[in-house]
């Protein structure tokens, strides 16, 4: 269990990690954009070249700052039919004596060992569920970076052809 913590705490740290590293990727690209433009102003390169369009999959990537990191250990989802209690035991009395009564506590037991590895796998699911949403913005972002910075490389390498 505690090394199942560590490892989840090890891979939200990674999933925190990249997403920064998107978002400094994204700083650096901005500065870029801000260079040529300021080169096409002083040196006379064709304004189409030089502007950035916001397509939608840049306002998709990053137009919103919920990067949804985890911070806390997840909630546990109550279900409502596990409110419901069974009422008589799990096994039908026929002679009502002491094995059947221990029988009965066993099969309790038994029953609250599978409610809780439920339970257990529930908050497993609901963690990835989560992960895979970060992971998704991540890779957002990642193809937002590329698709910009595959346009600037175009338009410089325009820029230096013309200049």
């Amino acid at each position: 269990m505690a090394e199942d913590a560590d490892m989840r705490n090890e891979l939200e740290e990674m999933q925190r990690r990249a997403d920064q590293l998107a978002d400094e990727l994204l700083k650096e690209r901005q500065a870029t954009t801000i260079l040529l433009e300021n080169y096409c102003t002083c040196c006379g390169g064709r304004p189409d070249l030089c502007r950035l369009k916001s397509s939608d999959a840049y306002k998709k990537a990053w137009g919103n700052n919920q990067d949804g990191v985890v911070a806390s250990q997840p909630a546990r989802v109550v279900d409502e039919r596990e409110q419901m209690a069974i009422s008589g035991g799990f096994i039908r009395r026929v002679t009502n004596d002491a094995r059947e009564n221990e029988m009965d506590e066993n099969l309790e037991q038994v029953s609250g060992i599978i409610g809780n590895l439920r339970h257990m796998a529930l908050d497993m699911g609901n963690e990835i569920d989560t992960q895979n949403r970060q992971i998704d913005r991540i890779m957002e972002k990642a193809d937002s970076n590329k698709t910009r910075i595959d346009e600037a490389n175009q338009r410089a390498t325009k820029m230096l052809g013309s200049g």
